[in-house]
């Protein structure tokens, strides 16, 4: 049997001769069950002999079956070769969300006009979030319908101990707050973009508890709504990357501007897809050829907002702008609904997100390919 192992030239014959020896049914495997018909002297002679074979042929099989394997081994490795050149297979990636991506895209473009990016407590105020921007009690915007208030907030008004400038009573419904900590905290020039996320109480499809906000303020001797306006075109040439854009200004009402503005912007129906920009004359009305959307909201800042502030309206002016970034997004990489943005689907993500190399620049391109 240790002849026939040694012989062995493959592991297949070599577990045939595993079998033929150790198996249920193999011939060292027969020797031991006469052991029980043996006298005991007998016994004693042949059962340390039959389990010293059963010892030496289970040692040769390893020892062979080892030999095998490593010579098996090193035939392949002779015969095996690795391309180094060939590229790797790519690891995987996450993707940069498309609302990041705006966010980045925002503050290159307004860093190119001299804003700098501020921001503030998600958790706020009444007075930050209300009453320094001219939105008195009564206004409906504080109603519980709105806004999401904390419970502390509540309870401290409820009992009448509760500091309006003071007591963090709710969840910010818009980053205009960090436009009031600005102007309490810096003095005049300022000019900022405050992108983050905003709570209101309000779900379906088109809007969501938490979304994510931008809103611009510009603080200085002698502003006008020209300055408004050029800022807002500019800024919207730079992210929709085309020079054709045209707006329409509204007249409108906010509490804390005056005067208010809605902002649209045109657009044209090309191949089937509304398309930003293009001929004006296409955008009159709302028709088959084109129409206008509105992107923002916009004013004058209130003088009200600018005295609560601590600086006089006489010598400071300055315009304020705001809009949804997640709308933004949805217009600039046609995304058609809101509620993608948050339901964490990696399908989705795979598809609009984008590479984290690709950091939007003005020269080298504020979009980049989702």
């Amino acid at each position: 049997m240790l002849a026939a192992v040694a012989a062995s030239p493959g592991l297949d014959a070599l577990d045939v001769v595993r079998v033929d020896a150790l198996g249920k049914q193999g011939r060292i495997t027969q020797l031991l069950k006469t052991l029980g018909a043996m006298s005991p002297d007998q016994r004693q002679v042949e059962g340390p002999r039959i389990q010293g074979l059963r010892e030496a042929v289970a040692a040769a099989i390893a020892a062979r079956k080892d030999a095998l394997e490593a010579a098996a081994l090193n035939a392949r490795l002779a015969t095996e070769t690795l391309d180094m050149t060939l590229p790797v297979d790519a690891a995987p990636a996450g993707t940069i969300h498309p609302v990041s991506q705006v966010m980045d895209e925002l503050s290159e473009i307004f860093a190119d006009l001299g804003f700098a990016v501020a921001t503030g407590p998600e958790m706020e105020t009444d007075w930050h979030n209300f009453s320094a921007l001219n939105i008195p009690d009564t206004h409906p915007a504080r109603a519980m319908h709105d806004t999401f208030y904390l419970q502390q907030g509540v309870d401290a008004k409820a009992a009448g101990t509760a500091d309006e400038r003071t007591t963090v009573s709710l969840l910010r419904t818009h980053t205009s707050p960090v436009q009031i900590r600005t102007m309490l905290a810096n003095k005049p020039p300022i000019r900022i973009i405050a992108p983050g996320r905003t709570y209101r109480s309000d779900s379906d499809a088109t809007h969501t508890p938490m979304f994510h906000q931008v809103e611009g303020l510009v603080i200085d001797r002698g502003i006008t709504l020209g300055h408004l306006k050029w800022t807002l075109e500019t800024f919207l040439k730079a992210f929709f990357e085309r020079d054709d854009i045209v707006l329409r200004l509204r007249p409108s009402y906010f509490p804390f501007t005056e005067p208010s503005a809605e902002v649209d912007v045109g657009y044209t129906w090309t191949k089937g897809k509304r398309v930003i920009g293009g001929d004006p004359d296409k955008m009159r009305g709302d028709g088959p050829n084109g129409g206008w959307m509105e992107v923002l909201g916009s004013g004058m800042v209130h003088p009200k907002v600018i005295a609560a502030c601590g600086l006089d309206p006489a010598e400071w002016q300055g315009f304020a702008f705001g809009c949804g970034i997640d709308r933004l997004a949805m217009l600039k990489y046609g995304i058609d609904d809101l509620r993608a943005f948050f339901d964490g689907d990696i399908r989705w993500l795979k598809h609009y997100g984008f590479s984290a190399l690709d950091v939007p620049t003005l020269s080298g391109g504020i979009g980049a390919a989702a």
